[in-house]
């Protein structure tokens, strides 16, 4: 008997050709259209995109128009910041779409895993897309080796481009040109010839930092004032945070300076940037624009910075002298009190904080704010027949600091020590697993390199903080030594910055003496 062969015919769309079935249905179809940047040039390509498939999709008997899902200005490398991108594919896995119709692959992503992740999640869900460019659609049986290969090119594609504008960036910071995030930075703008400009108004709030940080203020304390002030915040906000103080404190740009490369892209793709701790060179150019801050004082305020931070707990932002006025009986600081606060005999006075907290209290006396200002000036006035010795005996010691060569080669040696321990810890611990051993001799072997390998820590943590120590002395020394530099003759009055540069602290006896102790050590009564 004959074989007989009867056909049945498809009656939903194939989700392996474009071609339609003999059952019409209408395809729910959408369109995605992105630029990358927001060049004037470009938006006529977006615009552009977004009519032509409009009118594309709406031209198509067996098609429905559903929208033209749109991004504008967002680089393909990364899905993540494309809303438009993922409300789409949203939609789509909702069941509002049936077909995807994008200009080009690359336009998709230039990211190979995003793109493919996309492709096959769309697929599972019979979702089709087609690449117009490429004339890919993606229920062909050819289409994801397509797609694989136009992804991996579009990939390469965008790597070649950020490295080509990496390249340039480093150029640019190579020949010591300098560009800011104006609309973040306060007291600077983009002058004409592409330069930092000073914006006076602005530059009169940083004044006002630097000065108030120098009174003794903390950077909390500074960011409460400005916001009661009313005074806008670089980025235009109504309430300033410590740590937007802070960097306007410690930006070596309001001296006139810049240090370029700080951060890095680490990935092309992601655009994660980190701290550059060494991975790729950095820049330093010197006099690169117009400061707002004197280089001294600059120099003073990282130092006092740096003082502070010693300090820890024990300092407090009432005055520039907070944590400087030491008690010659118990070794406390002296605090400010206000007496008559309330009426026109008001003063503030300095007295030791444990004046009255033990059974025998402290016979330092109090002083007045004047009382410490006129000593100070005395003091001053007094060694400045000294001061090109000190300033000479001071830059020897600065050179001695800026040597740290023999610390780094040592904490080089004892990280590479400590890698070679954990790698034979390591190796013990699976010589234990793949085979029987006496335990009490493997638990005395794995103390001996614990052991060893705590005693490479600890050397490393004692050299890290001696670099840390050289490092503070080093900032402090520079800014006392420029101060000194700085300030020849003698004083008329009390000087706030010159105070914080130069005086380590100020002990007070109690026969009323005070001993001032300069940063280099130096003691005058």
């Amino acid at each position: 008997m004959a074989r007989t062969i009867t056909m049945i015919p498809a009656t939903v769309t194939s989700r392996f050709s474009n071609l339609a079935v003999s059952v019409p249905k209408l395809r729910r179809v959408a369109g995605y259209a992105r630029v990358s940047t927001e060049k004037e040039e470009q938006q006529s390509s977006y615009e552009a995109q977004v009519d032509y498939y409009t009118k594309y999709i709406k031209e198509r008997p067996d098609w429905s128009f559903v929208a033209v899902y749109t991004d504008e200005g967002i680089s393909a490398t990364n899905t993540k910041k494309r809303d438009g991108f993922n409300q789409m594919i949203k939609n789509a896995l909702d069941g509002k779409i049936d077909l995807i119709i994008t200009k080009s692959v690359s336009r998709f992503a230039r990211n190979t895993v995003d793109s493919l992740t996309a492709v096959r999640k769309l697929k599972a869900a019979n979702i089709e897309i087609y690449f117009e460019k490429e004339n890919i659609w993606t229920f062909d049986a050819k289409g994801e080796l397509l797609i694989t290969i136009m992804s991996s090119l579009a990939q390469e594609e965008s790597r070649s481009i950020s490295e080509n504008v990496t390249w340039g960036w480093r150029k640019r910071i190579a020949d010591g040109k300098v560009s800011m995030s104006y609309g973040q930075f306060l007291g600077y703008e983009k002058g004409a010839d592409g330069t930092p400009q000073v914006v006076p108004e602005e530059a009169e709030i940083v004044r006002l930092i630097y000065t108030m940080f120098l009174q003794g203020k903390t950077p909390t304390a500074i960011a409460k004032h400005l916001t009661a002030q009313g005074i806008p915040t670089p980025g235009g906000k109504e309430n300033w945070q410590c740590n937007v103080v802070e960097s306007i404190l410690t930006n070596e740009k309001y001296k006139g300076d810049a240090l370029l490369q700080k951060t890095f892209t680490t990935d092309f793709l992601t655009k994660k940037m980190k701290p550059n701790e060494g991975e790729v060179p950095q820049f330093y150019v010197t006099d690169s624009h117009d400061g707002i801050i004197d280089a001294e004082m600059f120099d003073i305020v990282q130092a006092e910075f740096a003082r502070r931070r010693m300090l820890g707990r024990s300092y407090n932002c009432k005055s520039c002298f907070s944590a400087k006025l030491v008690c010659g009986d118990c070794g406390s600081f002296f605090g400010s009190k206000v007496w008559h606060s309330t009426d026109k005999y008001r003063r503030v006075i300095w007295q030791c904080n444990h004046k009255f907290k033990t059974g025998e209290k402290c016979s330092t006396p109090h002083l007045t704010e004047d009382e410490i200002k006129e000593r100070f000036v005395a003091a001053w006035n007094g060694m400045q027949d000294m001061s090109d010795e000190v300033i000479a005996e001071c830059r020897s010691v600065i050179e001695g600091l800026f040597d740290s060569d023999a610390i780094d080669e040592e904490i080089a040696a004892k990280n590479a020590e400590a890698e070679v321990l954990i790698e034979m810890n390591r190796k013990h611990i699976a010589e234990n697993a793949s085979a029987a051993q006496n335990q009490k001799a493997y638990k005395k072997r794995q103390d001996e390199l614990v052991a060893k390998y705590n005693a490479v820590a600890k050397r490393i943590d004692e050299l890290k903080t001696e670099k840390d120590t050289r490092k503070h002395q080093r900032t402090v020394l520079t800014a006392f030594v420029d101060t000194m530099a700085q300030q020849r003759g003698s004083l008329t009055e009390f000087s706030e910055s010159l105070w914080s540069a130069v005086v380590e602290k100020a002990t007070v006896y109690a026969d009323g003496r005070i001993t001032f102790t300069l940063m280099n050590g130096i003691e005058i009564d």
